[in-house]
């Protein structure tokens, strides 16, 4: 058995019916809303979203319509954001296929994501929890307000650690802090059980963040994304801000890093940094605090999952998140 079947092994009837409520969700009788909607199905990519608010729901009890609803909510509020990103970013690919404002223009993608936002919204007012509505809605001001703090992180001279999981929280973390609390909040917990799954959702988000932003330091077709890329667009990422704040000699990598915030870099001046990283061990610190997120991750496990298959399920989830290849 694959790592993917066995984290979807005690959810594997739910999941299926998350697929098909999903799918009918990005269906619509309008011709040119559902073109852009069957390429936003066909990027596809593996639910894990939706999969976390799956599994920490059956945790807590079972998995009900009003899980169902919240979990089609989130997912299309991820996808919303997906797209906005894209147009933010100037991006072409998203996950190796052409981006929606590639594809069409940027009109249209911002016009789409307000659809789906729209959308996300209307499916988790079906599931009439107010605190799973108050959830998703602050988690949609998050988002945003994470991708305006990168905004200004890029103008900003100070190279800190600090920030940068400041923006990671917000962009990623929350995301999967949300599925993990909207799951228990659909189940019935307790507030101090959500309280427990909120913070075993952003320490995998932190996690999942780490591995994405090392990704860059390699070029990989498989990845999707050629070396260097978060650079091109004014991004620095954990392993370079490692390096530079514990090299402080190199006063010729600091400046290259100033042209990256000035978005004055060039291809050839971007592999010079990465090299630099990867020599200054910015990659092996990168992944041992992606580990440290890994262990207190597992507590939660220890202390909250009492069925077997669900914590063989929540363990192995953790393993694909550390260890993924894309």
């Amino acid at each position: 058995m694959d790592q993917l079947s066995l984290i979807k092994q005690p959810i594997e009837c739910e999941f299926d019916e998350f697929t098909k409520l999903f799918q009918q969700a990005l269906t619509c009788g309008d011709r040119m809303l559902a073109d852009m909607l069957q390429h936003i199905r066909q990027r596809g990519g593996k639910r894990m979203r939706p999969i976390l608010t799956l599994l920490i729901a059956k945790n807590y009890g079972k998995v009900s319509s009003v899980t169902q609803n919240a979990a089609i909510g989130l997912e299309l509020l991820h996808t919303a954001s997906l797209v906005h990103d894209d147009v933010v970013d100037e991006s072409e690919e998203r996950r190796g296929q052409a981006s929606v404002n590639a594809t069409y223009n940027n009109k249209a993608a911002v016009l789409i994501g307000d659809f789906l936002l729209s959308t996300a919204l209307l499916h988790v007012s079906y599931s009439g929890d107010q605190r799973i509505v108050q959830n998703l809605s602050e988690l949609g001001r998050t988002l945003a307000n994470g991708e305006l703090l990168q905004l200004w992180n890029i103008g900003n001279e100070e190279i800190s650690e600090e920030i940068y999981y400041e923006v990671i929280r917000q962009k990623t973390a929350v995301l999967f802090e949300s599925c993990a609390a909207i799951g228990a909040l659909s189940a019935g917990a307790s507030n101090e059980e959500v309280k427990k799954a909120s913070l075993f959702g952003q320490n995998l988000g932190i996690m999942f963040q780490i591995r994405d932003d090392i990704f860059d330091y390699y070029d990989s077709k498989e990845i999707g994304k050629p070396t260097g890329n978060d650079m091109v667009e004014g991004k620095l990422t954990l392993p370079v801000i490692y390096a530079l704040n514990n090299n402080p000699q190199y006063e010729s990598m600091l400046n290259l890093a100033k042209k990256v915030k000035g978005g004055t870099i060039n291809r050839d001046e971007i592999a010079v940094l990465v090299e630099f990283t990867k020599r200054s061990g910015g990659i092996e610190y990168a992944e041992k605090r992606m580990k440290d997120y890994h262990q207190e991750a597992l507590k939660y496990l220890d202390e909250s999952v009492k069925d077997d298959a669900i914590r063989a399920s929540l363990t192995a989830y953790l393993d694909y998140v550390i260890h993924r290849k894309k």
